[in-house]
């Protein structure tokens, strides 16, 4: 069996329930870990001219700060004053002129001062030293923003489409950092502020509005500070309707929002009531979506939405999204099919699945078939989507021999494996499904034998990742204890000499050493 270290595996014998055990827990871990941290996110604008883009930004000191806002203040030509502040934002990319900018005295009232400038371009990019500011790692950098808050605010009822748009993703950023930031946006108005924004003609903005809406929605303490006062007082006529449809205006912003403040939120019966009951013709097109991607982010219960049916609409959600892409070559698709794949991912973390047959409520065949189509969308579209895919796949699989034999009744498996050499992320998450088929026993590991499992196989451990290898040891260990006839095909196919190349990494030291023995048991 296996026995957790920290970091490290170590063989004590050969117990194959004991493997699944850790397997399982180590995967529910896994999941839990994730759907905490898709819980913060940040945004960053950089729109540079070509020139910009080839420059390296160098990390400014106290003097040069000084310089460039001086410069900034007082110049004699507008350009010259543009020209200071870009320099600026270029070396604010980096933490330490961040940390330098903050400790400066007087500094923050400086960029304030430039931001409520009568020059529109010295004001844009006042805003764009704030954004990079809001993005940092350090909550002490976001806090320092603090002052600037209410005159981001105050913009969002102007003119330029590209002003409210940063003033939109700075405000987002800094909600999510800081609790101070919230508290004081709230009595200021904020609601109502972004209530405003719903009636912008302009895309981006919309794109903007709703991350500043989630990121509110997701802050901890939304369930007793935040939630409470959003009453329907704060929202326009225009999107209180009785039925709770919303259609998209032609724009594919609007999965980015959080309906969820016109259901009446101090209900969650109610509302997740009202989750089971959204229309089922043309629901990607409809408010059905646009509610999506902020279930998780309300801290609702989760389980009432699951006793409610939620897992099911979403799943008809995701069938005629997967019917959508195949009918159509529109590349906004992509931006409604995300969120729907990480609302369903992470509602099935949720204990409650278990218990109200939540995996029976999606079906097996057509929701599996339904991933795989989206999967062949991403690929072509967005590889950078395919993570979300996969890691509804793997929540899938995870305690579902179902979902497991869907896959392999399809012939999905080699599909699956043509994603390997997309990226280290994909990887990982294609053979995490792939162990979790394997752990299901046996008959599942006689249906992965043979096939293009095993050369595929033998290629990741040509890998330098060391997630990657360790997961495909993993992955080769359970299909060995099953599938003796697997581990010497390994052996015939020098998969010991593959293996030599990672003795000598601590991380992979005691799993290497397992799957030899292992193999050579055979």
């Amino acid at each position: 069996m296996w026995r957790r270290q920290p970091g490290r595996f170590r063989l004590v014998g050969c117990g194959v329930e004991e493997l699944r055990r850790c397997w399982r827990e180590r995967e529910a871990a896994l999941r839990k870990a994730r759907r905490e941290q898709q819980l913060v996110s940040k945004r960053l604008l950089r729109d540079e001219a070509p020139e910009e883009a080839e420059e390296v930004a160098a990390i400014l000191g106290e003097a040069e700060i000084q310089q460039f806002l001086r410069l900034a203040q007082r110049g004699t030509e507008g350009k010259e004053r543009e020209k200071a502040l870009v320099s600026l934002r270029q070396g604010l990319q980096h933490l330490e002129t961040q940390q330098t900018f903050i400790r400066l005295e007087g500094s923050m009232r400086t960029l304030i001062g430039l931001l409520t400038s009568n020059l529109a371009l010295l004001q844009l990019e006042a805003a764009r030293c704030l954004h990079e500011l809001s993005h940092s790692e350090q909550p002490a950098v976001a806090e320092a923003c603090l002052p600037a808050t209410s005159y981001l605010l105050t913009y969002l009822s102007g003119h330029s489409s590209d002003f409210i748009e940063l003033c939109l993703y700075t405000l987002g950023n800094l909600i999510v950092e800081s609790e101070a930031v919230r508290r004081q946006l709230l009595p200021q108005g904020i609601v109502p502020a972004l209530a405003a924004c719903i009636q912008s003609p302009h895309v981006a903005v919309l794109e903007a509005l709703g991350y500043a809406l989630s990121q509110l929605l997701q802050a901890k303490e939304a369930p007793e500070k935040i939630i409470p006062g959003l009453g329907m007082d704060a929202f326009p006529p225009a999107i209180r309707k009785s039925n709770g449809h919303l259609t998209l205006c032609g724009s594919y912003s609007w999965p980015y929002f959080c309906w969820q403040l016109h259901y009446g939120l101090h209900s969650p019966p109610a509302y997740a009531a009202t989750v089971a009951t959204w229309s089922k013709a043309e629901p990607w097109g409809r408010c059905g979506v646009c509610l999506v991607p902020s279930l998780h982010h309300l801290q609702v219960n989760n389980a009432l939405l699951i006793t409610h049916g939620a897992l099911s609409t979403l799943g008809l959600l995701l069938l005629d999204l997967a019917g959508a892409v195949q009918r159509t070559e529109d590349a906004g698709l992509e931006l409604l099919a995300c969120p729907v794949l990480r609302c369903l991912s992470n509602l099935l973390t949720e204990a409650a699945v278990e218990a109200v047959g939540g995996q029976i409520q999606l079906g097996d065949e057509r929701v599996v078939a339904a991933i795989f189509i989206l999967l062949q969308f991403f690929l072509q579209k967005q590889p950078s989507l395919l993570p979300e895919g996969l890691w509804l796949l793997n929540n899938l699989t995870a305690n579902s021999p179902s979902f497991c034999t869907s896959l392999l009744s399809l012939d999905l498996i080699e599909p699956l494996l043509q994603l390997l050499p997309v990226s280290n992320v994909v990887s990982v998450l294609v053979l995490t499904v792939l162990c979790n088929i394997a752990e299901k026993g046996p008959a599942y590991c006689q249906r992965l034998w043979p096939g293009p499992l095993l050369p595929s196989l033998l290629d990741t451990l040509a890998f330098s990742d060391t997630e990657v290898v360790g997961q495909s040891l993993e992955l080769l260990q359970l299909l060995f204890l099953y599938q003796p006839e697997a581990a010497q095909a390994f052996l015939q196919q020098s998969g010991l000499q593959a293996l030599q190349r990672h003795e000598g990494e601590a991380q992979l030291q005691d799993r290497v050493h397992a799957l030899r023995e292992t193999a050579l048991r055979g």
